[in-house]
């Protein structure tokens, strides 16, 4: 095939893509191309699909509160594939999809920065402290104060530590790569 009629700019590597699809159809799409990935054994080259969600409490007539998934892009579906013509064409010609998300017909992946701040992807972290700790504030405007690990949230990213301010024990909220265990000599 020559370059100039190839539909897209081929990789080896599977990056996140957005696909339009019709508003409301988000989950159809993403079950059909699911099955269809499955069906034609694509699963090397369509790694991963995912209608990004939040759970929101709302209150029903009744007055109860419940939690509610909503969607937290209508009309889009994430897809993490090998860019090439064949599933370019598996996932364009899904049922409800309208195309993919880009410039000049061409699909955009998403950055490592929009992936982060999606959520699409979970990144283990090693934290190298326990709470108790006494670790060292290493960025920020208290970089080289000292405090005592209070809590850690690796799902949110942060570690609370209590640091002696002006003679006082004060809490602070840091993101867990803004502190570094000190080490015992």
């Amino acid at each position: 095939m020559e370059e100039s009629t190839k539909l897209v700019d081929e990789s080896t590597e599977a990056l996140w893509y957005v696909v339009h699809t019709y508003s409301g159809y988000e989950n159809k799409v993403a079950n059909d191309l699911q099955t269809m990935v499955e069906n034609r054994h694509l699963q090397e080259l369509i790694c991963d699909i995912k209608v990004p969600v939040e759970m929101v409490p709302e209150i029903d007539k009744n007055g109860k509160q419940k939690m509610v998934e909503h969607k937290l892009f209508p009309g889009y579906v994430l897809v993490k594939m090998v860019m090439n013509d064949d599933t370019w064409y598996v996932v364009r010609n899904t049922r409800g999809c309208t195309g993919f998300v880009g410039s000049d017909g061409k699909p955009v992946p998403l950055t490592e920065q929009e992936i982060l701040d999606l959520g699409v992807e979970r990144r283990e972290i090693s934290v190298g402290f326990e709470l108790g700790d006494t670790v060292k504030v290493i960025d920020g405007p208290l970089e080289g104060f000292l405090g005592t690990v209070d809590e850690i949230d690796p799902e949110g990213n942060s570690v609370r530590l209590i640091v002696s301010m002006f003679g006082r024990e004060t809490p602070i909220d840091l993101e867990l790569d803004q502190v570094e265990p000190v080490k015992e000599e």
